[in-house]
């Protein structure tokens, strides 16, 4: 049996990538103690691999693809010029470890700094983990700075191991708690899922990586939203209908009763609480919410 390898990021990423799989229609086993998880899809062997390796396995081709962000591209590609001709993007993925949305690395001083603006820190040492990239976004200002890589709790380093950070952020609430503050954004990232281009070339590995892209790019569209279904007499149609949100169109069909017909809708899950009462006002009834899993655009 044909199998495609398929890299699955470890760390920050990992219970959330685990949980879009689930939602996409896979089933991911994942050991604390195997770097090896089990996948209901035979044709699927799936690998655990640190975020920020994951470009350079799928760019050598010991990967067909995997799941990245597109920092660690970035930061990939800023020391193997080559890289980008070997990976290909097949899907962008908008989650994140606490939230559906997009991450940023930020540049961020202490509070108390007198640093204002990048050009400020001509001269100055700069801690971060995605130290191509850093170094590559002060070339771009001309600003010159010693980057160091950081092996971690970066937030604490300034001003004593280094007058500022370059880190990744979510909501800021670490950085704030840390008393720095933010000078600049460095970059956004999401999650990627990118394939090895002579990977591609095989006709079957790419059928099996248009399926899986698919898949995961629905189950991403059908965050945060949820269905509605509801009946409305003929005669109230037009006010229910005026206050519906919807992803294109509702869905408007006949009942059995010819007075009366049946709506479904898509709808953002934060407006129900607030649509449900005025729905009920313009003489909706029967209304029902259910959630989504994949929403195939």
């Amino acid at each position: 049996m044909r199998t495609l390898k398929l890299g699955l990021p470890k760390g920050s990423l990992q219970e959330a990538t685990v949980q879009l799989f689930a939602r996409a229609g896979f089933t991911v086993y994942a050991s604390a103690r195997s770097y090896f998880p089990a996948i209901d899809d035979a044709e699927i062997e799936c690998m655990l691999i640190r975020a920020q390796e994951m470009a350079r396995y799928v760019a050598d081709g010991v990967l067909d693809a995997g799941l990245t962000g597109v920092d660690w591209i970035a930061e990939h590609a800023a020391g193997d010029p080559n890289a980008r001709g070997r990976l290909v993007p097949l899907a962008d993925l908008v989650y994140a470890k606490q939230s559906f949305g997009k991450v940023r690395w930020v540049l961020a001083v202490p509070e108390t700094s007198s640093y204002q603006r990048p050009a400020d820190l001509e001269g100055a040492t700069i801690a971060t983990e995605l130290v191509r990239a850093t170094e590559a976004y002060f070339a771009r200002l001309g600003v010159r700075v010693n980057v160091e890589f950081s092996w971690g709790a970066t937030e604490v380093k300034p001003p004593t191991l280094a007058d500022a950070i370059v880190e990744v952020t979510e909501t800021g609430s670490s950085l704030r708690a840390n008393r720095l503050r933010i000078l600049d954004t460095v970059l956004e990232s999401h999650t990627q899922l990118v394939a090895n281009a002579a990977a591609l070339e095989d006709e079957w590995k790419r059928g099996k990586l248009d399926c899986l892209a698919l898949l995961l790019k629905s189950a991403i569209e059908a965050q945060g939203r949820v269905g509605l279904m509801l009946n409305v007499r003929r005669c109230d149609l037009d006010g229910v209908v005026s206050v519906l949100p919807a992803l294109q169109r509702p869905t408007v069909s006949p009942l059995s009763d010819a007075d009366w017909v049946a709506i479904n809708t898509i709808v953002d899950e934060r407006a129900v609480r607030d649509l449900i009462p005025r729905l009920k006002a313009a003489r909706a009834q029967g209304i029902v919410e259910y959630p989504l899993n994949k929403i195939v655009m």
